[in-house]
């Protein structure tokens, strides 16, 4: 079943921002015609993909979603809110969280974060 996205304010100003940088990066790399991609073009393409698939199917093994409980669903309160993995064994690893809702076959990201 695929989802249609719902973005809190703050969680798409973070993706606007790394998706900016990651242009600006890029840019600047075609510039000085360097081949390797920079942290922030990599850094935006494992969000980017993350949020994809969570549009496809939020439970795709690679997301290793699972429930979050230190914050609360902005919707309703006794529903779930979760977390997914953008990128692994990476120090300050991002992550994207989020819930369903608020109509049916949509998911909110609600903020888009390193892992402390």
């Amino acid at each position: 079943m695929k989802f249609t996205l719902a973005w809190d304010r703050k969680a798409k100003d973070t993706y606007d921002l790394l998706k900016l940088k990651a242009e600006a990066s890029l840019k600047a790399r075609e510039t000085s015609k360097r081949k390797k991609a920079t942290r922030d073009e990599g850094l935006f393409k494992q969000v980017r993909k993350c949020i994809q698939l969570l549009k496809q199917n939020p439970r795709h093994p690679g997301l290793q979603t699972h429930e979050f409980e230190s914050m609360n669903n902005p919707f309703q309160r006794d529903e779930k809110v979760f977390v997914a993995y953008a990128q692994q064994k990476t120090p300050g690893a991002y992550r994207v969280f989020w819930c369903y809702g608020p109509r049916k076959e949509e998911i909110t990201i609600i903020a888009i974060t390193p892992h402390p």
